[in-house]
């Protein structure tokens, strides 16, 4: 698997392997991981980042909705089981 050079500087180069990730080195040739890389990565806009707490927290919050719209319907069932 090949990888392609984007970008050289000074201070590192930003590869694009074949499975269409980035991988980064240092200008001593090592590989650079971890929030560095992230933001090398967001300085020259090759990706972008999203918070992963803001999604989860609107699904939860359309579940919530349904299940209590579900549970007074099933309240009722019951109180009409009973009166009968």
């Amino acid at each position: 698997m090949a990888m392609n050079l984007i970008k050289k500087t000074n201070e590192y180069k930003i590869f694009k392997r074949g499975d269409e990730r980035f991988a980064v080195q240092d200008a001593t040739g090592k590989p650079v991981n971890g929030e560095e890389k992230v933001n090398i990565l967001l300085a020259e806009e090759l990706i972008k980042v999203t918070l992963p707490g803001a999604a989860p927290a609107e699904e939860a919050t359309v579940e919530e909705a349904s299940a209590e719209d579900e549970a007074p319907a099933e309240a009722t069932d019951e109180e009409e089981a009973t009166d009968a």
